[in-house]
C-alpha cells in the first residue's frame, strides 16, 4: 500500500471502535443515549442531535421548535411545556391543527386511544373522527372545542391588523382563563411563558375555520400575512445565535428558514444563515420536497451558515424522538432563562424596520420599481384570471 494511501486510510479510520452494544438494568435515557453514540444509522443521528442541542443551548442560541404533523392528538403537549418552562424552546411554528387538537385536554374534552384497523364507515356513523390511531369524538369534543374558540374571540374588537402569534397569545389567556385543566395546553402555557407560537398557514386548520364566524358576523380577525413574515424574521435578526428544533417538516419548517432569506434576500440585511439544525423527520431528500430537505441543500439558499457544522437530521418517527431528547434535556441540562420573546417582538420588530427605513440604497431600488410600475401600459399587466 502506498504512503498516500496509507494516509488517507488513518484519516478515514479515526472514528471509535464499533463494538456490541452494552445494555443493563436500570439504564437512564442518558445511558441509552451514550449507547445510540456508539452505534451507526438514525441511532447514532439521534445521539448527535442531542450534542448539536447541547451545543445551542450552551451558545445560547435563540431556539425555534417547529411542529408539523399530529403531534398533540397523541399527547406532545407535554414535552413541548416542559421544553418552554425550562427555557430550552423560545418561540414556536406550527401547524393549526397542533394548536386545535391541543386545546382538547385543556378543557376535558375526551380524545382516545384507538386502532388503526377500523371500519371508518362506522366510526363515522359512531360519530367518532380518527388520526390514525387516536380516536376524537364529534359532539363532545370537536364541536364544544369550535364554540370555545369562537367565544373567545367574538366579542373582540381589533384597532389594526395582528400577526398570528397575537392571535394566539389571545386564545392562550382565554384557556388559562377558563379552562378546567389549562396546564395540559401548550397554547396556554405558552401564553404565560412569553412564548410566541407561530402558523405558517392560518386557513388551514380549525382555527382558521372558527374565525371565519368572526368575518360573517361583520367582526372579523385582521390576521396579516405580512406581519407574520416581517415579526418571525425580525425575531431571527435581533438573536446573537439562532437554531431551531424541526418536527417534522411541511410549512412550519420552511417558515422558520425562510427568515434568513427574507433577511438577505429581501430587506438586503444579511445575518449570515442560521446557526443549528436539528430535525426529525420521516421525509427524504430524493422526492424533492421540503420537508425532507437537508441542511445542505438549505446552504445553498444562505439559510444556514454551514453546511455541515452544528446540522443533523434523524430520519426517524418524531413521536419517539421527541420525547426521547426532552427526557435527554432534563437529565443532561440545567434549565435556561427564559427570553420572552411575546413581550420583545414588538421592540424587535421595530428595530428591523428602522434598518428598512435607513437603508437609501434600497429604498432608491424600490422607488424605480414604484415608477416602472406606474408607466407599465394596461394591456401590458398581468389580467385577472377569469371563471
Amino acid at each position: 500500500m502506498s504512503r498516500q494511501c496509507k494516509a488517507m486510510e488513518k484519516k478515514y479510520l479515526q472514528g471509535r471502535s464499533i463494538e456490541p452494544i452494552s445494555l443493563r438494568r436500570g439504564m437512564s435515557v442518558k445511558d441509552l443515549i451514550d449507547v445510540y453514540a456508539g452505534m451507526g444509522f438514525n441511532a447514532r443521528r439521534l445521539a448527535e442531535s442531542c450534542e448539536v442541542y447541547a451545543n445551542m443551548l450552551k451558545a445560547d442560541a435563540t431556539v425555534c421548535l417547529t411542529l408539523a404533523g399530529a403531534m398533540t392528538p397523541i399527547g406532545m403537549s407535554g414535552a413541548l411545556i416542559t421544553l418552554m418552562e425550562n427555557g430550552w424552546v423560545d418561540w414556536i411554528i406550527s401547524t393549526g391543527a397542533n394548536l386545535y387538537h391541543d386545546l382538547h385536554r385543556a378543557f376535558d374534552f375526551p380524545m382516545s386511544q384507538g386502532h388503526f384497523q377500523v371500519d371508518d364507515n362506522e366510526l363515522k356513523d359512531a360519530g367518532i373522527a380518527r388520526i390514525y390511531d387516536v380516536f376524537i369524538q364529534e359532539g363532545d369534543t370537536m364541536i364544544e372545542t369550535d364554540r370555545t374558540i369562537i367565544e373567545a374571540f367574538i366579542n373582540r374588537e381589533f384597532s389594526q391588523p395582528v400577526s398570528t402569534a397575537d392571535v394566539h397569545a389571545i386564545l392562550g389567556q382565554e384557556v388559562n382563563r377558563r379552562a378546567s385543566q389549562a396546564g395540559k395546553s401548550f397554547v396556554g402555557r405558552a401564553a404565560a411563558l412569553g412564548v410566541p407560537v407561530y402558523v405558517a398557514s392560518p386557513g388551514d386548520s380549525s382555527v382558521g375555520m372558527n374565525l371565519v364566524i368572526n368575518y360573517l358576523e361583520g367582526n372579523r380577525v385582521p390576521v396579516d400575512p405580512s406581519l407574520d413574515v416581517l415579526e418571525t424574521a425580525a425575531l431571527v435578526r435581533m438573536a446573537k445565535k439562532n437554531g431551531a428544533l424541526m418536527v417534522g417538516g411541511g410549512a412550519p419548517k420552511n417558515f422558520f428558514m425562510q427568515t434568513q432569506p427574507t433577511l438577505w434576500q429581501i430587506l438586503e440585511d444579511n445575518q449570515g444563515g442560521h446557526d443549528f439544525f436539528v430535525q426529525y423527520t420521516a421525509d427524504a431528500p430524493h422526492w424533492g420536497g421540503l420537508s425532507g430537505a437537508t441542511a445542505s441543500e438549505a446552504r445553498s439558499w444562505g439559510k444556514v451558515k454551514d453546511a455541515t457544522i452544528n446540522n443533523v437530521t434523524a430520519y426517524c418517527d418524531a413521536s419517539i424522538a421527541l420525547p426521547l431528547l426532552t427526557a435527554w434535556l432534563l437529565a443532561t441540562q440545567k434549565p435556561r432563562r427564559r427570553k420572552k420573546l411575546l413581550l420583545n417582538k414588538e421592540a424587535a420588530l421595530q428595530e428591523l424596520v428602522a434598518k428598512y427605513r435607513g437603508n437609501k440604497k434600497l429604498h432608491a431600488r424600490i422607488e424605480r420599481l414604484k415608477q416602472q410600475a406606474a408607466h407599465v401600459p394596461p394591456a401590458s399587466r398581468p389580467k385577472r384570471p377569469t371563471r
